[in-house]
């Protein structure tokens, strides 16, 4: 895409994906599944770190109830206009990675998490492997001492995009289900066998969980990135 193409996505974009999302709102019916685990994730601690696949981030919105919330984006060009669209609907954004103003990140997500705020975050994002948990998420619950909540959807009728992540975009006048997994705590002196070990744990139970609500939905399901492949990035480095 030309620069002058890139600069008229960049302006419109957020705009059509607010609108599309406010018609799904108020299109689609939906249903949720073990909502309960909010009230015991919210019984633990006054703010929870909320975590789901890339893939369900066009809906996810709709999962989260009440509250101060904010997601933590990369500084990606993408994840920009993701930040641009998520602010209409009342979430801040705290602009890091672990590769890009990650330590600054981080002393701003324990600022926010004292002050009560929830934390929204994609682990296989901005550029993947898909369905695969990188392990900055573990270390935030571990500095944080927050518990972290499993969530997703499917719906119906919906498409599943050709983009790294096989973004799931559901279809107005149509059906959703939510589902949460039970919240997971990580101790404040985990070691690094410990971190690795939940981290496992979260990313099997992330794609049970989609894996679940796909099922239920009529969706056909769809493999994670095979284990240890490299992110969008460095894919597209290599000559």
């Amino acid at each position: 895409m030309s620069p002058l193409g890139k600069r008229i996505t960049e302006a419109i974009a957020p705009s059509l994906a607010y609108w599309y999302i406010r018609l799904l709102q108020a299109t689609v019916r939906r249903r949720y599944l073990n909502r309960e685990a909010l009230d015991r994730a919210a019984s633990q601690s006054g703010a929870q770190i909320y975590v789901f696949w890339h893939s369900r981030l066009v809906f996810i919105r709709f999962a989260y109830f009440g509250g101060k919330g904010f997601v933590l984006q990369s500084q990606h060009r993408d994840s920009r206009m993701l930040g641009r669209v998520m602010s209409r609907f009342g979430l801040g954004q705290i602009w890091g990675s672990t590769t890009r103003g990650g330590m600054s990140a981080v002393r701003e997500v324990l600022c926010k998490v004292k002050d009560g705020y929830s934390l929204a975050i994609a682990p296989d994002g901005p550029r993947g492997p898909q369905r695969r948990v990188q392990p900055g998420v573990i270390t935030i619950a571990r500095m944080t001492g927050v518990p972290i909540v499993p969530m997703t959807y499917s719906a119906r009728p919906s498409r599943r995009l050709g983009s790294w992540d096989r973004m799931t975009l559901p279809f107005p006048f149509g059906r959703a289900v939510f589902i949460y997994g039970e919240p997971m705590t990580v101790d404040r002196h985990a070691d690094a066998a410990e971190e690795e070990r939940l981290r496992v744990a979260l990313e099997d139970e992330l794609n049970r969980l989609t894996d679940l609500v796909d099922t239920e939905m009529g969706i056909p399901l769809l493999e994670p990135a095979p284990p240890g492949d490299p992110p969008r990035a460095a894919r597209e480095e290599t000559p």
